[in-house]
């Protein structure tokens, strides 16, 4: 790939990453203390212990149904645009469709599974792909024609 867009490595996409879960949890935090009060969450939290329908709600669905918004509709996360990346189909470059994204989010497991092996893969997989990406037939590009300002990171 060469020219717009070359394959993002692993270290980019790690901090992209990290912002996405930043970002997460400035959101659901302050919305699970809302919903169940400081005391509650916090003493929760620190015990382990599961809160309810609420807590699947906020920690797991709402950023599972936002992560597969932003990769239909905008081709990246928040993190993916900072460092000007897209999540775009392999075959096509194309951006990907609903069902790539949902095999997508669900090879998250599949890549968290060992080790964190399936992440781990795209720092050595030619078209720095992980396992998730492989799944769904996706690659993570880094977009030289994107209007925004590439954060310079060293690979």
């Amino acid at each position: 790939m060469s020219g717009r867009y070359q394959y993002a490595g692993f270290w980019v996409r790690l901090g992209a990453l990290l912002v996405d879960t930043v970002l997460i949890l400035l959101i659901t935090i302050p919305l699970l203390i809302m919903y169940y009060g400081v005391d509650t969450y916090w003493q929760a939290a620190q015990n382990g212990d599961f809160l309810g329908v609420g807590e699947v709600i906020i920690s797991w669905l709402l950023p599972i149904v936002a992560t597969i918004w932003f990769w239909v509709k905008m081709q990246a996360t928040p993190g993916k645009i900072l460092f000007s990346l897209k999540v775009l189909d392999e075959k096509t470059g194309q951006p990907i469709s609903l069902k790539q994204s949902v095999i997508r989010y669900l090879g998250y497991f599949v890549s968290t599974i060992v080790l964190l092996l399936g992440f781990i893969w795209v720092a050595f997989d030619r078209k720095k792909q992980g396992w998730h990406d492989k799944m769904a037939s996706t690659v993570v590009v880094r977009d030289y024609g994107m209007d925004v300002t590439p954060v310079l990171v060293k690979e």
